[in-house]
């Protein structure tokens, strides 16, 4: 889910500016070294991405939470939001045109939309139909990839624009970096204003849509849902699917949203199965979990993620810069835990709640100070090379891997029936069947056949300083 790009000797990144991996290197203590640590935890980012997605239906605790709550999936976005920030910041350390950097901003969104819609607008129907093609009254327009482009044009403008607004060294106070880069502060007080007014200030009306499940009884009929309210959170009268259902149409929004699993769609709960045949309507809905109102409240995790990068640009120092790191990430990770135990504002991923972007920054801090301890400071690559492997082409992982391209071109050769395919095969007979374990045979086989796989051929590219760059 994200971009990336790099130079012939630097290589390459999903969620990144081409430039950062030269500002990278300039900004560790001034010698010719990437920051590796981001190489790889973006790699265990996309790894992450294809666990959860790939596993996640036979281990509901790590896939999705059906509403509020937090697994595992849900730490996945934010924590490329995050990734993305640091990139900014390295990347346009310094600038010489502004108006060649707002262009590349520019185009860079623009093939991040193009992407995005191409590959999760309904278009693909990868891994499992061999067919491509979409009803473009019925193209899903939200996605990962354009999350990720709205954050990114957003944040790195307010960088472009506000580069002159603070000096390339800052004093020695503790809050001094916080007081240089002032306006990206006041831009993420802006975003959560915004979000928190249209949140519990919008009233919600009834409302009805159309079932297009074709497996459902409903299929074809109308259902309305009752709300009337204003302020809610919960799944049919949020403002965020409101103003979903307003914007893009419904229609355009994903059908199958994680509350399908919730304890009041189906009686499997939380695995995935049919709906109860007394379950509310809500429940046959769509939802947008990538939506416009969700997604302005994303832009704070790029916001601080961008802080993170300014730190390693202005704190020299190992201990300083994880000082800062550690106790940034630890009181976002309180402050967010307080607002959802209170009940002042849940954990919800589909709504980018407050509290949940509280959480998963301060997760995505102190895993990324983690992995710097490590790999920058104690020097421990070789034993994550798989995954700075795929961080470093992982946006060839995302679109072969994580979105089932390659899976797809395989299942395309089968003998006599589309399921009796190599790569079924192989899950059955090399791993559910030698673990007598469904649930434990499928999580081997994505860890070994397709993290793993995914690499080694990410090592392989990097060998021969192959990159997809975007």
């Amino acid at each position: 889910m994200a971009e990336i790009k790099v130079e012939m000797s630097h290589d390459q990144h999903l969620l990144v500016p081409e430039e950062e991996e030269a500002a990278s290197a300039r900004s560790l203590a001034g010698n010719r070294r990437r920051l590796a640590s981001l190489d790889i935890f973006r790699g265990l980012t996309v790894a992450l991405m294809i666990l959860v997605d790939d596993a996640g239906g036979d281990w509901p605790v790590i896939a999705h939470a059906p509403w509020n709550g937090c697994n595992l999936a849900d730490f996945v976005m934010p924590f490329f939001l995050f990734i993305v920030g640091v990139s900014i910041a390295l990347a346009f350390k310094r600038i010489s045109n502004k108006v060649e950097a707002c262009k590349k901003v520019g185009f860079r969104t623009c093939k991040l939309l193009f992407w995005g819609l191409l590959l999760q607008g309904g278009f693909s129907h990868a891994p499992d139909e061999l067919s491509y093609g979409v009803d473009v009254t019925m193209m899903r327009f939200c996605g990962i990839l354009q999350r990720i482009a709205l954050s990114y044009l957003v944040v790195a403008l307010v960088e472009i624009f506000t580069k002159d607004s603070h000096e390339e060294s800052i004093s020695t106070g503790r809050f001094s970096i916080f007081k240089s880069y002032y306006w990206h502060w006041i831009m993420g007080a802006c975003v959560l204003v915004i979000y928190l007014a249209i949140l519990y200030g919008t009233y919600v009306p009834d409302w009805e849509f159309v079932v297009y499940d074709k497996d459902s009884i409903l299929y074809g009929k109308i259902q309305s849902v009752s709300c009337g309210v204003r302020g809610k959170l919960n799944p049919p009268c949020n403002a965020v699917g409101y103003v979903d259902r307003q914007v893009l149409g419904i229609n355009h929004m994903y059908h199958h949203p994680a509350w399908r699993r919730s304890k009041a769609c189906t009686d499997v709960s939380p695995y995935e199965g049919s709906l109860r045949q007394d379950a509310p309507s809500w429940c046959h809905a769509p939802f947008e979990p990538e939506g416009v109102l969700s997604s302005i409240s994303a832009i704070l995790s790029t916001i601080i993620g961008v802080h993170f990068g300014h730190i390693i640009l202005h704190l020299k120092g190992h201990s300083a810069r994880l000082k800062h790191w550690i106790s940034t990430g630890l009181a976002l990770l309180t402050l967010g835990l307080t607002l959802h135990f209170t009940h002042l504002m849940p954990l919800n991923k589909q709504l980018y709640s407050f509290s949940y972007i509280c959480v998963t920054s301060g997760a995505a801090a102190i895993v990324f100070s983690f992995v710097y301890s490590l790999v920058d400071i104690l020097e421990w690559k070789h034993m994550f090379l798989p995954l700075k492997w795929i961080g470093m082409n992982a946006m060839l992982v995302y679109v072969m891997g994580a979105e089932g391209i390659l899976a797809a071109f395989f299942n395309g050769w089968y003998y006599r029936h589309p399921r009796n395919t190599l790569i079924n095969w192989i899950r059955e007979h090399v791993f559910i069947r030698v673990w007598h374990s469904r649930r434990v045979g499928v999580l081997m086989y994505v860890i070994f056949a397709e993290i793993l796989f995914w690499g080694l051929v990410s090592g392989v590219f990097h060998r021969f300083k192959i990159y997809w760059k975007l």
